[in-house]
């Protein structure tokens, strides 16, 4: 079943899990080879990149060149667009990169299919499914498998994020507990302490307990400078 195929990446319990799981629905669907990227913005940091791959070793030593990847037509499509995308050597040649394709086309990357997702908190998650076969020429088999692609996106992020960044991570967003969550939205709807109270059915000073959390693990020194924290990193 399809759904809990996406249901198995989402729940992956470790990192080799998750690569396995991967590479399980990436077979299912055609494709022999996976790549995962999460990157994590940092200001005034270098960002933060995590990757699980199936890709040979050998691949691996042959490109890592920075300048090929700022090259890379795959690459450069992953960093604006939002959709799914298919590629095959017609596209390095358009760009100007065949020099690439022929490179990469030698360990199996000779087409395939990929997503960027551009996240909240300055993340962004990059999936892609290789092989070496031409691509289908039915629309709606194409179609499928860029659908497939998004779906599993959407459920391989969460899992990428949980499994690939460490809890003690500075550049990881602090966790708000639902009743943190909860009293900051109503806060934002300008009630006081001791309305937010009677409306969770708690204490004022049970309120104010958690609003000095929140300022803790935000690093706030107000409600206005939490709110905004919090927004800006996708947390409300």
């Amino acid at each position: 079943m399809q759904l809990q195929r996406y249901l198995d990446v989402s729940q992956s319990g470790s990192v080799d899990e998750f690569r396995h799981q991967l590479v399980g629905f990436a077979n299912h669907i055609g494709f022999g080879l996976v790549s995962v990227a999460l990157m994590l913005e940092r200001p005034g940091m270098k960002a933060a990149v995590y990757s699980v791959s199936n890709r040979p070793s050998a691949f691996e030593e042959v490109s890592s060149d920075a300048t090929d990847s700022l090259r890379d037509p795959v690459v450069k499509r992953l960093k604006r667009m939002n959709v799914p995308f298919l590629y095959d050597k017609d596209l390095y040649v358009a760009e100007g990169a065949a020099d690439l394709w022929e490179q990469q086309a030698a360990f199996g990357f000779k087409t395939g299919i990929a997503v960027a997702l551009h996240l909240p908190a300055h993340r962004h998650f990059m999936l892609g499914f290789d092989r070496d076969q031409a691509l289908p020429k039915d629309d709606e088999r194409l179609t499928r498998m860029l659908a497939d692609l998004q779906f599993l996106a959407v459920h391989a992020q969460d899992a990428a994020i949980r499994l690939l960044v460490s809890s003690d991570d500075p550049s990881r967003p602090p966790k708000l507990t639902p009743r943190e969550i909860e009293i900051l939205q109503w806060t934002l709807e300008g009630k006081s302490a001791s309305a937010v109270g009677g409306i969770l059915h708690i204490s004022e000073n049970t309120v104010n307990f958690h609003m000095r959390n929140i300022f803790r693990k935000l690093d706030a020194s107000s409600k206005h400078q939490a709110a905004i924290k919090a927004m800006s990193l996708g947390l409300l």
